[in-house]
């Protein structure tokens, strides 16, 4: 190891201020997110719940709840009526979004999500919008629909 002198810590100390100073500088600087101007068309008795952000933090698409609802219906009858609705069920995360943008356009029961439990591929993922508690049941168990459509994006 070479000998420490007065010369090699002013050279350090000057280089560990530069970080400082770089770090400093970028830590002030507010972090811009563009959105894309967007037309959203929306149709009668539609809803729009919001922007869903992808994984890099960069808006992802528009998020559509689309009329009707289906009652007492399984998991598999839930997607093949969501498909025939023009739509989808939602996923978990975008379940969350209807509870907090549009929780008055759902009756407070659950609704099944279009997310099979991992663990278990007999269980899909279900939300109430009582209190917007997520959990999962029986494919087989007779919850509420309600279907999405997304606008991605480009």
């Amino acid at each position: 190891m070479p000998p420490i002198t007065l010369d090699a810590i002013k050279a350090e100390h000057s280089r560990i201020g530069e970080m400082i100073a770089a770090f400093e500088a970028q830590a002030s600087k507010p972090e811009a997110i563009h959105f894309p101007e967007a037309l959203i068309e929306i149709n009668p008795g539609e809803h729009y719940a919001g922007l869903i952000v992808g994984k890099d933090g960069e808006p992802s698409y528009h998020l559509i709840l689309l009329p009707g609802q289906a009652d007492d219906i399984t998991w598999d009858k839930a997607k093949d009526w969501a498909k025939e609705a023009g739509g989808e069920l939602p996923t978990r995360r975008e379940q969350a979004l209807l509870y907090a943008n549009l929780k008055e356009q759902f009756e407070e029961r659950w609704y099944w999500s279009g997310e099979i439990n991992a663990s278990a591929a007999e269980y899909a993922w279900s939300q109430t919008f009582y209190d917007g508690y997520q959990s999962y049941g029986h494919r087989s168990s007779k919850l509420r629909a309600r279907a999405v459509r997304r606008l991605e994006i480009q």
